[in-house]
């Protein structure tokens, strides 16, 4: 099953691909599409500024409008690649904190389990 869903999203990413390159290849719709993807990755940054300060996914919209940016303009990835960097570490340090969790829940059940009386044994031998 995990196996056709990554055949799936590889031929999608395939796909766009060879539509991108269509695009910067034809003359005609060259500008057009970098004007296209530079007003749709503002727009997203721009409500990402303006959620840092109301209610809503500030961040996570900022760094969506700048990685749609990064498609077209190396500025926008240059700028992605601290995100980069720090969503890295912080995959890392999550994955750290939930073996060390699920290391010490092993640990107090072994202590439970230890400790507690034995519910099949008879509690008045007599």
């Amino acid at each position: 099953m995990h196996h056709v869903h990554r055949r799936r999203w590889r031929r999608l990413r395939a796909r766009l691909r060879l539509f991108r390159r269509r695009m910067h290849t034809h003359p005609a719709l060259h500008l057009p599409w970098r004007v296209l993807v530079g007003t749709a990755g503002t727009v997203v940054a721009l409500a990402g500024v303006v959620f840092l300060v109301t209610p809503g996914p500030g961040v996570a919209a900022l760094l969506s409008g700048l990685l749609i940016l990064s498609t077209e303009f190396r500025w926008a990835h240059r700028l992605l690649k601290p995100a980069r960097t720090w969503a890295r570490r912080a995959e890392q340090y999550a994955e750290r904190r939930k073996d060390e969790y699920m290391r010490r829940r092993q640990e107090r059940r072994a202590a439970k389990d230890r400790t507690s009386p034995d519910k099949d044994a008879d509690p008045d031998p007599s």
